[in-house]
């Protein structure tokens, strides 16, 4: 059994948020998985899916993010897990947008949702970073994260939410790089090695070379021609 934690902000006020795409994340994979539906619990929304014989818990904190170790803390308790079980999908800044990596343990970055499970359950569950960007300046990253992606990140959204939810049953199996081939099928498709090839060149009309002058001379007019 695993639990699969989305980060992000409850409410519509904040559901387009580039904050909020862990919870996309699992929303996607519920979707596309046929997981149950969504029912309140552990001060959270919590779902049921299975990947094969594998099940796996979907939890979307209910709290503000800076409190999301709550109901993580909570609900890996009931179920007698452990944090290696535990994976969280959450927001990266220091990744570029679309990009995903995979992390086992470590630090929190300042990320506030980060921050809360570390002192909920420690450090010692993997991470899903899945990148939006930076701003530019740390005085701008508050908004930044709190601002809906852009009409023109629409389609690069999708494909990565496609690509996570079709890499969904490798990462439950415990194979990342399969996950994260998965991702790049969908983010980054593979070019044809087959390059069209320019089209023989057709050739150019020649025109026929003129006989040389001497030729068309008769034998009289050629010897007349060397005493002038």
């Amino acid at each position: 059994m695993q639990l699969w934690v989305g980060l992000g902000n409850p409410g519509g006020k904040y559901a387009g948020n580039r904050h909020n795409i862990g919870f996309m994340a699992l929303d996607r994979i519920a979707a596309d998985h046929g997981a149950t539906p969504w029912r309140t619990k552990f001060q959270a929304d919590l779902a049921e899916v299975r990947f094969g014989s594998e099940k796996v818990w979907l939890l979307k904190p209910g709290t503000f993010m800076n409190l999301s170790g709550q109901s993580v803390g909570e609900a890996m308790r009931f179920h007698k897990l452990e944090p290696g079980d535990v994976t969280v999908f959450h927001d990266e800044l220091d990744l570029a947008p679309g990009k995903v990596r995979l992390k086992q343990g470590g630090g929190h970055a300042g990320h506030n949702g980060l921050r809360s499970i570390h002192q909920h359950i420690g450090p010692d569950y993997a991470r899903v970073r899945l990148g939006i960007g930076h701003p530019g300046h740390k005085d701008r990253v508050s908004g930044y994260v709190l601002s809906d992606f852009a009409k023109g990140e629409a389609e690069m959204l999708d494909d990565l939410l496609r690509g996570i939810a079709e890499g969904a049953p490798k990462l439950a199996q415990g194979d990342g790089g399969g996950f994260l081939n998965a991702i790049a099928l969908r983010t980054a498709p593979a070019r044809s090695s087959r390059t069209p090839k320019t089209p023989p060149e057709a050739p150019r009309a020649t025109e026929p070379r003129p006989e040389p002058v001497e030729k068309a001379l008769s034998p009289l007019q050629r010897l007349a021609a060397r005493f002038r």
